[in-house]
């Protein structure tokens, strides 16, 4: 019987992959910088009880948009999703 693979091996990036140019760009110290700001403006920010469905929904958007960002940056540092 074969082993269960724990934890599973990370897979291997194409060259197509963007993955490994984002954790390139946002290594450094201004690059934490910049993704703590994107943080903070989006993941961390709450709407009061008065907000639009307009305003929730372009919040969403933004919060989508830095979850792949840092998701990509992940990847490409070879962290687990």
């Amino acid at each position: 019987m074969a082993e269960w693979p724990w934890p599973p091996e990370p897979a291997a990036l194409d060259a197509d992959d963007p993955a490994p140019s984002f954790a390139r760009c946002f290594a450094g110290p201004d690059g934490a910088r910049v993704l703590g700001v994107l943080r903070a403006m989006t993941v961390e920010r709450a709407l009061g009880p008065d907000a639009s469905d307009a305003a929730l929904r372009h919040l969403e958007g933004q919060r989508a948009l830095v979850a792949t960002i840092l998701a990509l940056a992940a990847r490409g540092r070879g962290e687990a999703p």
